[in-house]
């Protein structure tokens, strides 16, 4: 697993992802695109967990977005449906593949600017399981995962907190699991009404 944070209020939001991704085959690390955008509908679309799923599910979203009648409030609706109906197809793939079902396991976060309501908004989404629906939450404030090592720590837009933050993050997962498995580079990506800026914190 890795990082994914996301900090929003009614004109702003960011969301920060680190970038080591390991081959599930081989355990080679390389860098990883966990965040991406939907840049004509001002939306950001971030991963933690399963890259190759992720991938899938952005391919998706952004053929969704090219609809004349595309809003984000529609796309976070049917986001979860597409996670369920995919997952079996995943979980098969990686039976083929030799991998351990027991650590599949996805969290994704859709956000942006709703031009419905004239506000920033974003919703979480977990699975790791095909016998059970996608998990969705709506977020207010925001999401920190792993939440842990955080607690207690107050919430912050300024890139010198995030990255601190992140670093926090790595440290405790990498400790926790007894390897690497978060690192390289924090990447937040900055969206507010009309305008979406990646920036990359520097090194975790």
């Amino acid at each position: 697993m890795s990082i994914l944070n996301v900090l929003l209020n009614r004109d702003h939001l960011v969301v920060a992802v680190d970038t080591l991704a390991e081959d599930a085959r081989t355990g080679a690390h390389s860098a990883g695109a966990k965040l991406l955008l939907i840049p004509q509908h001002n939306l950001v679309l971030a991963t933690r967990g399963s890259t190759q799923f992720f991938l899938r599910i952005y391919e998706l979203a952004l053929q969704a977005s090219f609809r004349a009648d595309f809003t984000i409030e529609q796309l976070s609706a049917e986001l979860g449906r597409v996670m369920d109906q995919l997952w079996p197809n995943y979980e098969k793939a990686a039976r083929e593949a030799g991998l351990p079902i027991e650590q599949l396991g996805t969290e994704l976060v859709l956000g942006g600017w709703s031009p419905k309501i004239g506000r920033m908004v974003a919703t979480a989404y977990a699975k790791n399981d095909s016998s059970r629906k996608t998990l969705l939450q709506p977020l207010e404030g925001g999401l920190a995962s792993p939440g842990e090592p955080l607690a207690g720590r107050p919430d912050s837009f300024a890139e010198a907190d995030l990255l601190a933050a992140g670093k926090i993050q790595a440290a405790w997962l990498n400790s926790r699991v007894g390897r690497v498995v978060a690192g390289g580079r924090l990447l937040a990506g900055y969206l507010q009404n009309a305008q979406a800026v990646v920036k990359d914190l520097g090194p975790i």
